[in-house]
């Protein structure tokens, strides 16, 4: 057993080989889980009687509303879904639209595709903006650390294993919008110093998902990133003004009028499955607790994770560190992240491993991140039967290991004790 923990703990067990391995067996899986989805569906619905790519029917029949010039109705339950049994059939599921009305341009421009091809394109443009993403992440951290811009990128493992993260499967069927959120939120923290007007944008443009924000604001006014800042305001404004000029002054009046709705129906009685939400809130909600109790826990870890953060982030710590934390924090802030959402995690793994590979690794960093890679795979199913969202735990471990791996770059005691200056 000894000998078993320390192999754990030194992740020698994570050979080439294994990855490689695990890559493959994940990949195949997947796609024979497609094949069959395809193949015992029928016209636009799978075996289920659901809509093939089941979240994105809403994101269609949304689009739809938006093309008629009646984008307000896209918040208006009934009608919703009543569009949605009109596409796929009286027997469809209600999918909700509680975006804001930003999303209706994209929503709009797939609509005018018949509904398989805008779900492949959608699908397939996104999943390449997240491949583009990793690269980007990837080969700039090993410039930074001293190698090859390359060093990383011209391995095809790194491919596999980004193509083969479970959290892939899940985004691809449910038809979702992680790709874009992981593409937005990676590519904006690589550009952060490089090129702030356009991390600004991409930052700005994360809106469209405003529960990832919680702390990325909090990041940028301590470090005093003033370019980025007033670029991700700019875009926010110009994104609800090209709203409101399209879609009129309903549109949002639609979408504050729900929003209530949507927290207590969605998020605070659990209407989406507690089992495929990964937060604190979550988790109390699903052992009993009282909605009160779940948002102070909720609360007390956005204040772990905000002391975290700020100590982090005005360190003279790495930025791949950095910016792994503040993907990562970005989730577990949240009362409302899905399993899908857990694509988001694959920009903090790139960067952590990244710097592991040009640095070397610590104990057990190779082992939880390994895990954390693994964890989209079983995160629902564990829930559901255990009622542990088994996101939270991974997700927090390796938080605290990128913590503790920046302290001892900066040779420091413990973070809540720490001096170090704030970056100039």
């Amino acid at each position: 057993m000894g000998a078993f923990i320390e192999t754990l703990r030194n992740g020698q067990w994570l050979t080439r080989d294994r990855m490689r391995l695990w890559g493959l067996a994940v990949l195949a899986a997947s796609a024979v889980g497609f094949i069959y989805i395809l193949a015992t569906s029928d016209g636009l619905n799978d075996y289920q009687n659901r809509p093939i790519g089941t979240d994105f029917s809403n994101v269609y029949a949304a689009g739809t509303y938006a093309l008629e010039g009646k984008a307000h109705l896209a918040f208006d339950w009934p009608a919703q879904h009543a569009r949605e049994r009109a596409i796929f059939g009286e027997n469809t599921p209600f999918y909700g639209w509680h975006y804001p009305p930003f999303f209706l341009f994209i929503a709009g421009v797939l609509a005018t595709m018949p509904y398989i091809l805008a779900l492949f394109a959608w699908q397939f443009v996104t999943l390449c903006l997240y491949l583009g993403m990793l690269w980007t992440v990837l080969r700039a951290v090993s410039a930074d650390n001293g190698g090859a811009p390359n060093m990383l990128t011209r391995d095809p493992l790194w491919l596999l294993l980004a193509l083969a993260f479970p959290a892939v499967f899940v985004n691809i069927g449910h038809g979702h919008n992680g790709f874009l959120t992981a593409a937005l939120l990676g590519t904006a923290l690589v550009t952060l110093d490089r090129r702030p007007w356009i991390s600004g944008l991409l930052f700005g443009l994360i809106a469209y998902k405003p529960q990832f924000g919680l702390l990325i604001p909090l990041v940028l006014l301590v470090t005093g990133r003033w370019t980025v800042i007033l670029s991700a305001i700019l875009t926010v404004l110009a994104l609800g003004l090209a709203t409101y000029i399209a879609f009129g002054p309903e549109v949002w009046r639609a979408f504050f009028a729900t929003a209530e709705l949507t927290r207590i129906e969605v998020l605070e009685q659990g209407g989406t499955g507690w089992h495929k939400i990964q937060s604190v809130f979550s988790m109390a909600r699903m052992w009993g607790a009282p909605v009160r109790f779940a948002y102070l826990a909720q609360g007390l870890t956005v204040l772990a994770l905000a002391i975290s953060l700020v100590w982090l982030w005005r360190s003279r710590a790495a930025m791949p560190l950095k910016a792994a934390a503040l993907t990562i924090a970005a989730i577990l802030a949240t009362p409302y992240s899905l399993d899908y959402d857990f694509v988001v995690l694959a920009p903090a793994i790139a960067f952590f491993a990244a710097d592991g590979f040009g640095r070397g690794f610590s104990a057990w960093e190779k082992t939880a991140l390994a895990l954390l890679w693994l964890m989209p795979l079983v995160a629902r199913t564990v829930a559901e039967q255990t009622l542990i969202p088994l996101g939270v735990p991974a997700m927090a471990a390796v938080f605290a290991l990128i913590l503790r791996r920046a302290a001892a770059d900066l040779n420091t005691v413990p973070f809540w004790q720490s001096t170090a200056q704030p970056i100039k």
